[in-house]
């Protein structure tokens, strides 16, 4: 019981940093004593910073010989940025090391236990696992599936519709809705949305009123390159990057339009025109560990029928659009029913609903790694 409860508190500290360490996790570690007092705490605070371990360990100083380290994640047995932690954490003495899951970077994924207990140290693996794999869900996904993480967001008006005519832009979520999809903003690595979104509403795609400690990256999946040159995404480039998703044979015109593109300050990415999931593990491999998928609804469809969504929060707002909207559908297997974990809760005027889509088969262990650390 104590370990659980430990493991709680370390779990804690590691989501002080949610947010800022991208591509890195979010792990926190206590150093504590036979009797129970906790010598040093630490989290890993961003990418190329010192790691949660080293942390606790300096603040124990003498005193972590022969106590007990609690981590979140299998300390790192590699050189990245920062030296391995096990050395670190053998050298200082500890005695017991309690994690809570293996860290599944193809770089570490068990190394870093057979590291200690070759070198004499205790390990137990396994308390906490569920809620520290839940923590770093993005980080988890990309090493497993070698994608990210996705979180689809719709905002649907009384009447069930996203928008009052195709084509056209359509305001539905409350303010305080409005905020949280700008919390949203602040936490992800990326924000994408289809080429037709960017048309119909030229959205700036930037995080707003909250803080957020990293450039956000905007993704618009666009296979013709139909984006506009003056899009008011490019206004605030030299501070969020632009990447297109094209798709599909080049041609004078393609080439053409990507140049425009290119000098406006968008970087044109090829990808497989081969369903959505090459375009995701193209985000993966330039260091995108979670995406919010905002639109439109094309878009949505796809990455849902493509098994590339693992959340979906719908903002169901009281706003009536009238007859003639634009519908979101799901594909005939998805619902609402079906997302497990479902949660409900008011929003100001609005409700929110979300949940985890559910998939019996996952996508076997694709073994991308990470050298940021």
């Amino acid at each position: 019981m104590r370990d659980a409860a430990l493991m709680a508190r370390a779990l804690a500290l590691a989501a002080r940093a949610r947010g800022q360490t991208s591509p890195n996790p979010m792990v926190g570690a206590l150093v504590v004593a036979d009797d129970g007092r906790v010598l040093g705490a630490g989290y890993h605070a961003r990418a190329g910073e010192a790691h949660a371990e080293v942390h606790a360990l300096r603040e124990a100083g003498p005193g972590a010989r022969g106590a007990t380290l609690i981590c979140t994640l299998e300390p790192c047995s590699h050189y990245g940025c920062t030296p391995p932690c096990v050395a670190q954490v053998v050298a200082a003495g500890i005695g017991r090391v309690v994690a809570a899951t293996t860290d599944p970077n193809p770089r570490v994924d068990g190394t870093g236990f057979r590291y200690l207990r070759d070198h004499g140290v205790d390990v137990s693996v396994g308390v906490g696992r569920i809620e520290a794999e839940r923590l770093n869900r993005p980080f988890f996904t990309v090493m497993r599936e070698g994608r990210p993480w996705v979180l689809a967001k719709i905002a649907l008006s009384g009447d069930g519709w996203v928008a009052s005519a195709p084509g056209e832009r359509s305001a539905i979520s409350g303010a305080e809705a409005n905020r949280r999809s700008q919390l949203l903003r602040a936490e992800i690595d990326a924000v994408a949305v289809g080429v037709s979104t960017v048309v119909a509403d030229d959205p700036a795609l930037t995080c707003r009123e909250v803080y957020r400690a990293r450039p956000l990256v905007r993704v618009v999946f666009d296979r013709p390159l139909r984006t506009p040159p003056g899009a008011r995404l490019f206004e605030t480039i030299a501070r969020d990057p632009v990447w297109l998703l094209t798709a599909g044979a080049d041609d004078p015109d393609r080439a053409r339009r990507a140049a425009r593109l290119t000098d406006a300050g968008a970087t044109v990415i090829a990808v497989a025109d081969d369903g959505v999931r090459p375009a995701f593990r193209a985000l993966a491999a330039r260091g995108v560990q979670s995406v919010l998928l905002e639109g439109g609804p094309t878009l949505h469809r796809a990455a849902l029928a493509g098994g590339v969504v693992d959340r979906v929060r719908v903002i169901a707002g009281t706003r009536m659009l009238g007859p003639g909207g634009v519908p979101w559908l799901l594909p005939g297997e998805l619902g609402l029913s079906t997302l497990s974990d479902l949660r409900v809760e008011p929003c100001g005027a609005d409700v929110i609903l979300e949940g985890d889509v559910y998939r019996t088969h996952r996508t076997p262990r694709h073994g991308h790694g990470t050298d940021a650390d």
